[in-house]
């Protein structure tokens, strides 16, 4: 039998996903952005309730980094942002689903997916 060689895993497609939207916050912000496709920072701070500004910022310039989220800046007084779901963000959406379709079965006393 031939013995595989050890492989980091963040040089596998799972290690690579998972490096991509770890953290407390990501999922949620993608999840978020997915079902009100486009929204204002405040906004997004106020519906997620106990983050903080500087880990919503943090978390929002990882995600846009990657590719994930877009971010709409428009030339205005006081400046006005918008963050809504990069393509590439989009096709994290069925793995998201997928995630909130396991706990409902797992724990089906929870209320349903956001």
């Amino acid at each position: 039998m031939k013995k595989r060689e050890f492989q980091p895993l963040i040089d596998t497609p799972f290690g690579y996903t998972l490096s991509l939207i770890s953290g407390k916050w990501k999922m949620v912000i993608l999840y978020l952005l997915d079902e009100y496709k486009i929204i204002r920072y405040n906004e997004l701070q106020r519906k997620i309730g106990s983050i903080t500004y500087k880990m919503l910022s943090s978390q929002l310039k990882e995600l846009e980094q990657d590719k994930l989220i877009i971010r709409k800046e428009y030339p205005s007084i006081p400046p006005k942002v918008e963050y809504s779901l990069s393509e590439k963000g989009k096709s994290l959406i069925p793995i998201l689903n997928s995630m909130c379709e396991w706990g409902s079965k797992d724990k089906p006393e929870l209320c349903q997916c956001i």
